[in-house]
């Protein structure tokens, strides 16, 4: 015989084809590094997002118009615009005693990229970056130095110019501690990142600052890391300039200057 009908009441019925559309709670582990965290809105995760657009982009601000040396100082002798370049020279008839620059006026602080090109005949440059001037009336300058020599010995390297001499040879990575005990490893062959590197010829050239953490690039090899962590000499601001060096006749040209700031 057929089973007998049963009876329930209205709401019993109701919340049993409810009950499967009603959601579970997940379960959390209680180590779950998670848990009791609020879940990341919408407008996080794209502030987020902004903000890595922002890193990689950031604000590129031409340093030299290819006309002239407004926006720089440095001695009206030895320094020129010629053929949208800016030209450094010193000849044998009448040599510089001590090394002199041509110095942006706006100081830089912050994280940054510098880009550049750069062509050297004979003796040695550099670009200054979170540099201080000891002297206005000789333009000299003190501070981190991308070197830059036609003898290829030093180019790439961190030199800082009459502070703690060089920081970082080619090849190497180094943190320099608070008390200025150097912590040295080797990522790279420096004769072969040397042949990389063109004396006579246009070479590119970067400097990437974040913080405390400097990078050179020439040719887009990197040359040098440098971590400085003695803080009493470290600088994260200061002034670029371009270097003319005492000693034999050699000219020096920059072009395509060009500041990332984020």
């Amino acid at each position: 015989m057929p089973a007998p009908l049963l009876r329930y009441p209205t709401w019993a019925i109701l919340f049993a084809f409810a009950a499967p559309l009603i959601a579970t709670p997940a379960l959390v582990r209680a180590d779950d590094p998670s848990a009791g965290q609020p879940a990341k809105s919408e407008s996080a995760n794209s502030s987020l997002a902004s903000s890595i657009r922002s890193l990689k982009g950031g604000n590129v601000e031409p340093l030299f118009d290819g006309k002239s040396l407004d926006g720089w100082r440095g001695r009206d002798d030895l320094w020129s615009v010629e053929d949208g370049c800016i030209v450094g020279r010193t000849t044998d008839e009448a040599p510089i005693t001590q090394n002199t620059f041509l110095i942006l006026n706006e100081e830089v602080s912050g994280d940054f990229e510098l880009a550049l090109q750069f062509q050297i005949e004979g003796g040695n440059s550099g670009i200054q970056y979170h540099s201080r001037v000891l002297d206005e009336k000789e333009f000299v300058v003190s501070g981190y130095q991308a070197d830059i020599d036609s003898a290829n010995r030093f180019a790439g390297i961190l030199y800082e110019e009459k502070g703690r001499g060089i920081l970082a040879r080619r090849g190497q990575s180094v943190v320099i501690g608070p008390s200025g005990k150097k912590q040295i490893e080797t990522f790279a062959d420096a004769q072969a990142l040397g042949n990389g590197i063109h004396p006579g010829q246009w070479n590119d050239y970067r400097i990437v600052v974040r913080g405390n953490q400097l990078e050179h690039f020439i040719n887009e090899a990197l040359t040098m890391k440098v971590t400085d962590k003695q803080s009493d000499k470290a600088s994260l601001s200061g002034v670029i300039a371009l270097q003319l060096h005492k000693g034999p006749a050699m000219k020096i040209r920059f072009k395509k200057i060009t500041l990332r700031q984020w």
